[in-house]
């Protein structure tokens, strides 16, 4: 245990940097990784879990830096796995070891990962897990709920607007790549709904205001830039004609016809 202790010591005073040794941490983290597996990483007992209580407050505070951690490394799949033990303390060992300061914090940063990648349903499964109170009024929960509100009402230009106001900076790389989610989504509607529209008007749509963004978002997507500098989707927004089968159709309602007459 003294081992372990003396490692998140170390771990704390890198973390706490300005800016935080991230290759350093990572390291770090490897090996507290190992040393807290040996000290009952996931007790699953209750007893055990009261005998541990030291055990299981070292545990969540590691865990809430590499969740952290993950995000500034930009490791999706370690902030996946990290956040998923790290709720276990939050919810199953909260009456053990009480509430953490970052819980929210954390948790909001789930949510607006979750978001940021559409996962609408993962989403609001994870609402679920809190109270209404906490939901309406918590400064970290209450902003990602507000996010999903204006995707769902299709208000895209709140979402730029909020990109610099998130509450707490971890959440900046995840609001980037919401906001290029909803650059997606605006980029397929102006696709289908458009059979030339200006560089100009499509950069306003994205909010996008420097033309190198534009042109780049256009490679991305595929577009057409003609000459004059206006957009074609001439071969996306128009539909191939499908055939109605006319026959069949007219079929299936004289058999409807016959078997309402005879059951009448």
């Amino acid at each position: 245990m003294a081992t372990v202790e003396s490692l998140y010591k170390e771990l704390t005073a890198e973390w706490t940097k300005k800016p935080p040794n991230t290759p350093k941490c990572g390291q770090l983290l490897d090996q507290l990784k190992v040393a807290l597996v040996k000290l009952a990483f996931l007790p699953t007992d209750g007893n055990d879990a009261q005998n541990s209580k030291r055990q299981l407050l070292l545990a969540r505070s590691v865990l809430e830096v590499a969740v952290e951690h993950s995000v500034l490394s930009k490791d999706l799949l370690a902030f996946e796995r990290y956040m998923s033990q790290l709720k276990c303390y939050y919810y199953d060992y909260a009456k053990i070891i009480g509430e953490s300061d970052n819980k929210y914090k954390l948790l909001g940063l789930n949510l607006l990962y979750l978001l940021s990648g559409n996962r609408v349903s993962d989403f609001h499964t994870e609402l679920e897990l809190l109270s209404v109170d906490i939901i309406q009024h918590n400064q970290y929960i209450r902003p990602i709920l507000a996010l999903e509100q204006y995707i769902m009402e299709g208000r895209y230009n709140k979402i730029f607007q909020a990109n610099s106001s998130m509450p707490a900076e971890i959440y900046n790389y995840f609001m980037d790549l919401l906001v290029e989610t909803v650059r997606d989504e605006i980029g397929a509607c102006i696709e289908m709904s458009y059979e030339k529209i200006s560089a100009k008007d499509a950069a306003k749509r994205l909010n996008l205001r420097v033309p190198d963004e534009i042109k780049a978002f256009g490679e991305k997507r595929q577009w057409k830039l003609e000459g004059n500098g206006n957009y074609s989707f001439t071969d996306r927004s128009i539909k191939p004609k499908e055939l109605l089968p006319s026959e069949e159709l007219a079929e299936q309602v004289l058999s409807y016809a016959r078997d309402l007459e005879m059951i009448v």
